[in-house]
């Protein structure tokens, strides 16, 4: 046992052995073997590795490149893997195998630990959905009709979700003003962030079979911190009737960590009261808690301009899954879904600048310059954590990118 084990964690270290997530790296002396790891403190566990060194019957498994193995391998596998993983960076026996399988995090390179199948965004705040009915129909009611019946949501494009830390390039379309007499083509003037909270789908379901309330932990494996990029201006001219094509499809940006879901028991919280009532399908009265308290961060270029509360969203994860699949719409491993921009009742807390700054309307304030929408250069980082067992803090990875200006 070494002196200064990279196991032995400062106290309250949000990545210790309660939180555990998973990601993809490589090394510098290894640039093409992409391994699964396992986060803990500042350092990644090569998973697989350890798995082979002590014998585990999941060697196989967590040697793969890429977590869809695993997460195909269904929830009593995620379990007995949690527990393997857990004691292996727990009990002292173990560590003489162990700590020489432990990279530093800033050794290695980080990819994107799971190939997305599909990709389903909702939009599940509704205080988010509040203030954007409010900035665009400010003589109509908030909320359309159908919002408190039913978690709405569109299909994305899943080859445009990227890791944490790739640019964003500004992206180019349509746009037209309402005073406009005719649309122009261009860069986007009012790119803009989605702060949310991304649930990955492991097991898959069978065609024409929904899925119910009850079987939310059978299928979803865990969640990730995840930014979908909105292009304001390209959206606001494009989506009537048919809804987000290019104006969100050029980038989503995902954490390259992914927490299980048996690491935020102790977050779960209740959702926010529901007025009116809910359709069989989508009432979770007799449900365990399908809220999460999950606290997150926004900052531009360094300085943090909303912390936007996760505990809030009016839609719970369980019901977007079921209400996805209720018209018999499969699941594939892989599957993808966010939860839509999370914003609280402050203003501190929205999730996006659209709200932020009304549309452009009240400018924030930043130590470089005021910002309505974001320049070239600018840097958006999202951080969370949430609470976990005995009063520990479980982080969420980081989702950071860069804005890169259009190309030609």
């Amino acid at each position: 046992m070494s002196e200064h084990s990279p196991l032995d964690l400062a106290e309250g270290d949000p990545f210790g052995p309660h939180n555990l997530p998973y990601g993809v790296f490589t090394t510098a002396d290894e640039p093409a073997r992409r391994r699964i790891g396992v986060r803990i403190g500042g350092h990644v566990l090569d998973a697989g590795a350890a798995a082979h060194a002590l014998g585990s019957p999941h060697a196989e498994l967590l040697g793969r490149p890429s977590l869809n193995p695993l997460l195909a391998a269904g929830r009593a596998t995620w379990q007995e893997v949690r527990r393997e993983l857990t004691a292996w960076v727990t009990e002292p026996a173990h560590r003489a195998a162990v700590e020489p399988l432990l990279h530093p995090l800033d050794a290695v390179e980080l990819h994107l630990p799971y190939e997305v199948a599909d990709y389903v965004d909702f939009y599940a705040s509704e205080h988010h959905a509040t203030n954007v009915g409010r900035i665009f129909r400010p003589d109509g009611d908030a909320l359309t009709p159908n919002w408190k019946h039913l978690p709405i949501g569109y299909h994305g494009r899943a080859g445009t979700v990227v890791v944490s830390g790739t640019d964003v390039v500004r992206p180019t379309g349509q746009r037209k003003a309402p005073t406009d007499p005719a649309p122009v083509f261009g860069p986007s003037v009012k790119l803009d962030i989605e702060a949310e909270v991304g649930f990955l789908v492991g097991t898959p379901s069978e065609l024409g079979r929904p899925v119910p309330l009850s079987a939310y932990r059978d299928h979803v494996f865990g969640l990730t911190l995840l930014n979908d990029w909105s292009a304001r201006d390209v959206q606001a001219w494009e989506y009537v009737p048919l809804g987000p094509f290019l104006g969100k499809s050029f980038q989503t940006s995902v954490s390259a960590w992914v927490t299980p879901l048996e690491a935020l028991d102790a977050a779960r919280t209740a959702p926010p009261a529901r007025d009116l009532p809910l359709l069989p399908y989508l009432d979770d009265a007799e449900e365990e808690p399908g809220g999460y308290d999950v606290r997150i961060s926004v900052e531009i270029n360094g300085e943090t301009v909303a912390e936007p509360p996760f505990s809030t969203m009016y839609w719970t994860a369980a019901q977007q899954l079921a209400h996805m699949t209720v018209n018999g719409a499969s699941l594939r491993t892989g599957d993808l879904y966010g939860s839509g921009t999370v914003s609280g009742p402050e203003t501190g807390q929205r999730g996006s600048l659209l709200e932020l700054t009304w549309n452009g309307r009240d400018a924030i304030e930043l130590a470089d310059g005021k910002r309505t929408f974001l320049e070239d250069g600018d840097e958006v980082v999202l951080t969370a954590w949430a609470p976990g067992p005995d009063g520990a803090r479980v982080g969420l990875g980081e989702v950071r990118g860069r804005i890169a200006p259009a190309v030609g």
